[in-house]
């Protein structure tokens, strides 16, 4: 059974913080979040990792951190760019955007031929995820099913004080496989509770701090790629005439889509650490000051 590779999708500019999220250092020593999502990765038994990227940001990214990984992983860089699309098809006149998550993932079929993980490269998921994602992927193989996995977090522990985030809310059944990801795209946490509304704020419900939402953590054997090729296809010719400068095709639809369908089942490995990332600018204090905490109770070294 081939090793697991990660994938580390960095090709979003971060608009609600604006620049490059994905390499700002959150320590003294010039660390950025993907360098701790690295030093777990590594720890777990990764040994390959998949930049997506923007080509325009090459030079700055391999400068930042890709030239730094290469000391202790594989390095491939993929670009996700507009022009990465099917023979005969043309990106809309004045789409600026990428085409989303599960683009994103389909840009990297030429790199991988075996299992792999896949994470955001601005989101801090904490030791544990990286071990049961691994764990998982070397243990399970497809059979009548895509044998995939995703962790879930609590609600309560991916919250920022500093705006609304989106989040996939997860349901499962009795065994912890995904049976529906239902995506909130603007959650608030109010207090001690959390409210979403879906209709620029006219109304608001409340949602359970417990409840398990997907950060996008993914674990995916290779049989994922066709299945994003040939739904990314049906994307293009139905549902980006529909809104041609922002419609999106993400990795959650695609694997919903797959569950419903009967021929995919994710088990949701549940995860207690507390995530955290840079949405908005004032989230880095908090980011700077828990890596600080982790570094004091000895998870990382100061340098490394």
């Amino acid at each position: 059974m081939k090793k697991p590779a990660l994938v580390i999708m960095a090709a979003g500019m971060g608009s609600r913080y604006g620049g490059l999220k994905q390499i700002d250092p959150v320590d003294a020593q010039g660390h950025i979040i993907m360098d701790f999502s690295i030093y777990d990765a590594v720890e777990a038994g990764f040994e390959k990792v998949v930049f997506i990227i923007k080509k325009a940001n090459e030079a700055v990214f391999r400068e930042s951190i890709g030239n730094r990984v290469s000391e202790k992983m594989q390095v491939e860089y993929v670009f996700q760019e507009l022009d990465k699309i099917p023979a005969g098809i043309q990106a809309p006149e004045g789409r600026e955007k990428p085409f989303g998550t599960g683009h994103a993932i389909l840009c990297c079929k030429d790199v991988l031929d075996g299992p792999f993980a896949v994470i955001n490269a601005d989101d801090y998921y904490g030791k544990h995820a990286y071990k049961a994602i691994y764990d998982y992927l070397t243990s399970h193989q497809d059979d009548e099913k895509y044998r995939y996995a995703m962790v879930g977090y609590d609600l309560k522990n991916t919250l920022t004080e500093n705006g609304h985030v989106a989040r996939g809310v997860c349901e499962t059944d009795p065994e912890g496989f995904l049976t529906e990801i239902c995506e909130r795209t603007h959650i608030e946490k109010r207090g001690d509770q959390a409210v979403y509304t879906e209709d620029d704020g006219a109304t608001w419900t409340e949602i359970s701090m417990d409840s398990t939402v997907s950060m996008n953590i993914w674990g995916f054997s290779e049989s994922i790629l066709k299945e994003l090729e040939l739904g990314f296809e049906t994307f293009l010719k139905e549902e980006l005439p529909n809104n041609p400068l922002k419609a999106e095709y993400y990795l959650p639809m695609a694997v919903g889509s797959l569950l419903r369908e009967g021929k995919a089942s994710v088990q949701v490995l549940n995860s207690r650490d507390q995530w955290f990332g840079v949405t908005y600018k004032e989230d880095k204090e908090m980011v700077v000051n828990a890596i600080a905490e982790l570094k004091k109770k000895g998870l990382y070294p100061e340098e490394f």
